[in-house]
Formats: structure tokens, C-alpha cells, sequence
């Protein structure tokens, strides 16, 4: 991987790129992060809530995607 891109892989991803690379000296954090957990949340939603999710996400993954 181009150095280049680990910037914009580290903002897609909502680390830094010293936690990307694993030169970060901070202590690793505990439990799921917070968008894992949203995830879990969804998971836990009946599955006609989740298709709906689903298809909201799909949506505007779309739209971003024009």
C-alpha cells in the first residue's frame, strides 16, 4: 500500500495512522469501538428493522458513490 493512501485509510477508518501502523503509544482501548458496537445494536434489532437499516445504509452509499 502507497504510503500516500494510509491518511485517507486512517480517516475512513476514524484512527490515526500511528494506531494504523501500530507505532501509537497510547494503551490499546477496551471493548468493540464505537461503530462496532453499532453494529452489534443492529444486529440485536429484529430482522425486518434490520433490512430497513440495511436498505438505509445502501441508500446513501449510493448517493456518495454519484
Amino acid at each position: 500500500m502507497p504510503v500516500a493512501l494510509l491518511p485517507q485509510l486512517a480517516q475512513a477508518l476514524a484512527v490515526s495512522v500511528e494506531d494504523l501502523i501500530g507505532t501509537a503509544t497510547q494503551p490499546a482501548r477496551r471493548g468493540p469501538a464505537p461503530k462496532l458496537q453499532q453494529v452489534e445494536r443492529i444486529q440485536r434489532l429484529p430482522k425486518a428493522q434490520q433490512r430497513f437499516v440495511m436498505q438505509m445504509i445502501d441508500t446513501v452509499l449510493q448517493q456518495a458513490a454519484r
